[in-house]
């Protein structure tokens, strides 16, 4: 019996259509990722970050024959339109709201129109502009996501984590090779240094999840964390990877932080 693909719809993502002549020259030197060597049909995934390192928006590059889509969080579509065009300054480079579908297929390959997800394989496959019927819809897609461990927007936020804190150095989000990009120093020193006391790890338990905010306890009394986000039974956490060794509590529930094996390879 051939498997089916899940399709779902992510309306919480939009597009913005980048197109002229120093299009990759200007995102280059603004975003994690290395944008010079991508392919029309090629997607990557990225961040912009604030000059001091942090989080502003995720965004996965696709690579067009005239140009590129940025899929990004739909909510900060606008304010990141608005913070493109004030880094735009000379270079002949046009930035417009595409309204064309977002996308995302898994559990079985959907076809050639779709790309495979750059973050992790596991997840599966992202569309766009492709007339399909889906079959599923984003709290599944969600669900899917966390339990694969990978964080999304709801637990970076904005201007409050750091893409390492994030994983995106583990999902193929930063390219260190690359040279100059906003917020490039503090990201690289990060790496350099070896010291990541925190990071965001799944968390599985039982019945509803611990509220977004809530305080991870070690052993009922030292603080080793913090919920971001979740599903029942499943949720991601920012944690202190020196304070997992004893019994997990968030909100008087019985949690245990999870070691995916994309995160250790």
């Amino acid at each position: 019996m051939t498997t089916q693909p899940k399709i779902a719809a992510l309306t919480s993502r939009a597009l913005i259509a980048l197109g002229g002549e120093d299009w990759r020259s200007f995102l280059q030197g603004l975003i994690t990722q290395d944008v010079e060597t991508l392919a029309p049909g090629e997607v990557r995934f990225g961040a912009l970050l604030t000059p001091q390192g942090r989080l502003l928006y995720d965004l996965f590059v696709v690579g067009r024959e005239d140009g590129a889509w940025l899929d990004v969080a739909r909510e900060h579509r606008q304010a990141l339109i608005l913070r493109l065009t004030m880094y735009r300054l000379r270079a002949k480079v046009t930035i417009a709201p595409d309204e064309a579908p977002v996308l995302a297929a898994w559990d079985a390959d959907p076809g050639p129109e779709w790309l495979p997800d750059p973050r992790l394989p596991a997840l599966g496959w992202r569309g766009y502009d492709i007339a399909v019927t889906a079959d599923a819809d984003e709290i599944a897609y969600d669900a899917h996501r966390l339990a694969l461990g990978v964080p999304g927007p709801a637990d970076w936020g904005v201007e409050k984590s750091y893409p390492i804190e994030a994983n995106f150095d583990l999902l193929h989000g930063i390219d260190f090779k690359k040279g100059c990009f906003v917020g490039q120093e503090t990201t690289s020193r990060m790496k350099r240094r070896g010291q990541i006391k925190n990071r965001m790890l799944p968390l599985a338990f039982d019945g509803a999840p611990p509220p977004p905010g809530a305080e991870l306890l070690l052993n009922g009394e030292r603080r080793a964390g913090e919920v971001l986000s979740g599903q029942p039974g499943r949720a991601i956490a920012l944690v202190r990877l020196d304070r997992l060794d004893g019994d997990l509590v968030a909100e008087g529930i019985a949690v245990r932080a999870e070691t995916p094996e994309w995160l250790t390879s």
